[in-house]
């Protein structure tokens, strides 16, 4: 492709995410600049809570034709005393709580300046994921800082995660361009995916395999 058909086509794709910034009501979407070079889209800009930065950078993901996403959007909480370090501890243990899938039981959260700090173990990748998730849902939360240890009940076989994995890959993905490995205690996937759902759909079954501690997913985007 040309430099001009490139230069057009990031053009297009900034007009798609701005468009979807502005389609997504949890967005803010005038605080939030967008610029891209040759597919990788920059945010910029502020937004008043984690979950909103969240959400712009999965507005991104969304569109067609983008290859990566880097979040320089900044959380800055209202001026206004607003939401306090213990209200969030607390508002974060009941969160926990509330999800039944988590054992709460077995997790510490310690909160400074609106940043949650999340530790302890689960049995499953999954778990984590949704932990994490959980908290940034939360008002007042500028960040998380995940360092939950995956801890699996028994040891799993190499042999049979990799071919659990590849047959949830399969009946979920039509393309079967995803490559699965195990090193060490890491599950890596690799390969290229046709859209960021894509890569999403394979990061999850990833995380849900039982046995799993680690997911690194070295999923390129593209056609």
């Amino acid at each position: 492709m040309g430099s001009a058909a490139v230069a057009r086509e990031d053009q297009r794709i900034q007009q798609d995410v701005l468009a979807e910034l502005a389609w997504a009501a949890e967005v803010q979407p005038n605080e939030i600049g967008v610029s891209v070079q040759q597919g990788i889209v920059t945010l910029t800009g502020w937004v008043d809570s984690s979950a909103r930065r969240w959400a712009a950078t999965r507005c991104a993901q969304r569109v067609r034709g983008v290859r990566a996403v880097a979040d320089d959007v900044e959380v800055r909480l209202p001026g206004s005393p607003g939401v306090t370090d213990p209200e969030i501890a607390v508002a974060a243990g009941r969160a926990l709580e509330w999800d039944s899938f988590v054992p709460a039981e077995r997790l510490d959260v310690t909160v400074a300046n609106g940043w949650v700090m999340l530790r302890g173990e689960v049995e499953f990748g999954w778990q984590r994921r949704s932990a994490e998730r959980e908290l940034r849902r939360l008002r007042g939360v500028r960040g998380v800082t995940n360092l939950l240890e995956v801890r699996p009940p028994a040891p799993t076989e190499t042999d049979r995660l990799l071919r659990d994995v590849r047959r949830a890959m399969g009946r979920a993905l039509a393309g079967g361009r995803v490559e699965v490995a195990v090193h060490g205690d890491v599950l890596v996937l690799s390969g290229v995916v046709r859209s960021w759902w894509e890569r999403d759909q394979a990061e999850r079954i990833a995380w849900a395999a039982p046995g799993v501690r680690e997911v690194e997913s070295q999923l390129l985007v593209g056609d």
